[in-house]
């Protein structure tokens, strides 16, 4: 594609015609047409490469691991550097944790790519990039539907799902999301999803973007300023009072996976050991709050939102 162009006009979010060529589990090699368009918010401010939004023609993705979806979202590199590189497998493992906590979670799929400019014909890679699961793909999944609810209420939300939403955005450190409002008037919400029943009845929230987590802990992402948190590694319970009754299953749920959730971080090969040990580091101390009960009692329970 015309990535200096990309890069260039980014603020303006422009289109671009691109080509992407691959190979699948198989080892076969595949080309397709498509396009491609920045996108984010934060990201689309601080980063010389913004995500990317690839945008597919139905009838050129047939018989293609990309078949079935409109779009797809990929989180790649913001910039030239080491630790530019970490930033997105830390947040690929922010989707992985969370994927086995409950299948209401988007699904990733990391890749090795390199960025080819279709005008200067020079080559930039390769580069550490996931794609994310489409949300219609997730809705259909689970056999639910993507809903659009300008400003669900509180008792529309599936106590236990968002409870286990609420305790996962602790672990990982993130507070930058909300599951009743939207960064613009009348639109939910910001930075999850919303699916569930035709009915509305039962609605789950989920999570999605967690380059503002402590997990992830990118040098560029401002503290949120309204819960007067002085660093991004501070752990704030943002869950509501209203599900305390499912409060401790989702905790033993959390707990019961926490072997697992640290063998993800221990067997992820594309951080180097001392990346590895301080993630892993970060999530045993919130596990640790977790599992002890008078700092849940302190840092969870008393903390939830009336």
């Amino acid at each position: 594609a015309p990535w200096r162009d990309f890069m260039r006009k980014k603020s303006s979010s422009p289109r671009f015609p691109a080509r992407l060529d691959f190979s699948d589990d198989s080892g076969t090699s595949g080309s397709l047409n498509l396009s491609i368009e920045p996108r984010g918010i934060a990201r689309l401010k601080v980063c010389k490469f913004p995500p990317v939004k690839l945008i597919f023609d139905k009838a050129a993705i047939k018989a293609t691991p990309f078949r079935g979806n409109k779009s797809l979202k990929l989180v790649t590199h913001c910039s030239d550097g080491e630790r530019w590189e970490r930033y997105p497998v830390r947040e690929m493992l922010a989707y992985r944790i969370y994927n086995r906590i409950t299948d209401r979670s988007f699904r990733v799929r990391a890749l090795s790519i390199t960025y080819f400019d279709s005008v200067d014909q020079s080559s930039d890679g390769p580069h550490f990039a996931f794609l994310i699961e489409d949300d219609s793909g997730l809705a259909k999944r689970n056999d639910l539907e993507k809903l659009a609810i300008p400003k669900p209420r509180l008792s529309q939300l599936d106590g236990l799902e968002t409870n286990r939403f609420s305790l996962f955005q602790f672990l990982i450190g993130n507070t930058d999301w909300s599951v009743l409002n939207g960064p613009v008037s009348g639109r939910c919400c910001h930075n999850s999803e919303l699916i569930g029943s035709s009915t509305q009845e039962s609605v789950f929230a989920v999570p999605y973007d967690f380059d503002s987590s402590g997990l992830v802990d990118a040098h560029y992402a401002a503290p949120n300023a309204a819960l007067r948190v002085q660093s991004n590694r501070e752990r704030i319970y943002r869950g509501f009072c209203t599900f305390q009754s499912t409060l401790e299953t989702a905790r033993q749920e959390l707990l019961r996976q926490e072997a697992q959730i640290l063998q993800l971080v221990r067997n992820e090969k594309q951080l180097d050991p001392d990346s590895r040990a301080a993630t892993s580091d970060y999530l045993a101390r919130g596990f640790e709050i977790l599992r002890d009960g008078k700092k849940f009692s302190r840092d969870i329970t008393a903390k939830c939102r009336k």
